[in-house]
């Protein structure tokens, strides 16, 4: 099995012109996979009140999301590898305005099932297309810049979700808040399509003598599984701030609706700060994994101050956001340190495979959490949060071990 790049053909160095494209390309591509992810989150209390619904209930939709998600990404990787990864991402967008589409008619639970379905589907492909496209299409002197964009673009995905849909519902109403969000995901399917060109990947190409069982033969790398469980464990606890961060506000402290509602879209800020931050470190060293234990280990630590309540309902805000600052900051580094663990040729399936750990711990997060939350148990919730970043250092750190001996 072989797989040509079009690094390998592009003059070096390579236009910053012609780079920038791509990662700006890619960049809007994963800010509205990441929008997706609080397709229905912000107006969770909205649901709750009109359908009647619990923290749990809430929570069984973002595990639906993520199920689909996560089942679907490992298989969509192997489909960019055979594809390419353009068509793959158009399908993607348009599912998410679908989705958009169905929540803006939606009368009961069973419709807010559907709409997690629909995202959630469309949500599977979005990292193997995305990095298969930035490892090809971009000189591998900007990877590091690059990842950097990519992460930034999606935290800043996030910090708008909650702006965009909870403003809207207040002008207006929460239908018409999904009515804003499919115009959107169709003018974003307009722009790529119509930059299509830059997008345009190599498929690998399998040879008729391949052993059999080739294509899973990466399955096999002790490395591969170190980068799923970091990716489940510290999904495991962005999980909690974003789905519950602004309801231990609101019952701990007292915090207003509004007040606690930009608690996610801070978070996302600092993150998007803290990840342009980590594309310079990741390009000024060869050791991601320690960059990626450190900047985690800082969170994990800033999470148990805020679990105290020492803070109050702003300090706790505060704690939040520069908890997204550190561990955005791992971020680039955390791609990087994916990228040095991939065989070659196996972009598409490895970093399916790899981040649908994130698509599993967003599914199982909210439904463990979720139950902490309707027993009161908020500062066992957010110390939950730190646990499970504290075991993505351990992750990481065996991440790192391993890639060396290679």
């Amino acid at each position: 099995m072989t797989a040509t790049t079009f690094n390998a053909a592009l003059p070096d160095p390579t236009p910053l012109k012609q780079d920038a494209a791509v990662i700006g390309l890619v960049g809007l591509a994963h800010a509205t996979s990441h929008f997706s992810h609080l397709l229905l989150a912000p107006l969770f209390p909205m649901f709750m009140k009109d359908f009647g619904l619990s923290f749990s209930d809430v929570g069984l939709l973002m595990s639906i999301f993520f199920i689909v998600s996560g089942s679907g990404q490992a298989v969509a990787g192997f489909v960019v590898d055979r594809v390419g990864a353009r068509p793959v991402l158009f399908g993607a967008i348009s599912l998410f305005l679908a989705a958009s589409l169905v929540a803006s008619t939606v009368t009961s639970y069973w419709g807010l099932m559907a709409v997690a379905v629909l995202a959630g589907a469309g949500n599977a492909p979005f990292h193997p297309a995305d990095f298969t496209i930035l490892n090809q299409r971009v000189s591998a002197a900007r990877l590091g810049h690059a990842f950097s964009a990519h992460g930034l673009t999606g935290n800043l995905g996030w910090a708008l979700a909650p702006v965009f849909l909870v403003g809207i519902t207040a002008l207006a109403d929460w239908r018409t808040a999904y009515h804003a969000a499919a115009l959107m995901y169709a003018a974003v399917l307009a722009l790529l399509f119509w930059q299509r060109d830059k997008l345009l990947t190599e498929v690998v190409v399998r040879h008729v003598d391949a052993p059999k069982g080739s294509d899973l033969a990466f399955m096999k790398l002790p490395v591969v599984w170190w980068c799923f469980a970091f990716f489940f464990l510290s999904t495991m606890t962005l999980a909690v701030v974003q789905s519950f961060g602004p309801s231990i506000l609101k019952a701990a402290h007292g915090a207003s609706l509004e007040l606690a509602t930009l608690t996610i879209t801070a978070y996302m800020l600092c993150g998007a700060f803290g990840m342009l931050v980590g594309g310079f470190v990741a390009t000024q060293t060869t050791h991601s994994d320690k960059v990626v234990a450190w900047a985690m280990g800082a969170g994990a630590v800033l999470l148990l101050v805020c679990a105290t309540g020492w803070l109050g309902a702003v300090g706790t805000m505060v704690g939040l956001a520069a908890t997204g600052f550190a561990v955005g900051v791992g971020g680039p580094s955390r791609d990087m340190m994916i990228k040095k663990a991939t065989p070659k040729g196996a972009t598409g399936r490895v970093y399916g495979m790899v981040y649908s750990g994130l698509d599993i711990g967003f599914a199982v997060s909210p439904v463990i959490f979720g139950a902490f939350m309707d027993k009161g148990w908020h500062a066992a919730t957010l110390s939950g949060a730190a646990f499970f970043l504290m075991l993505a250092v351990v992750a990481a750190t065996a991440v790192g071990k391993r890639t060396v001996a290679r």
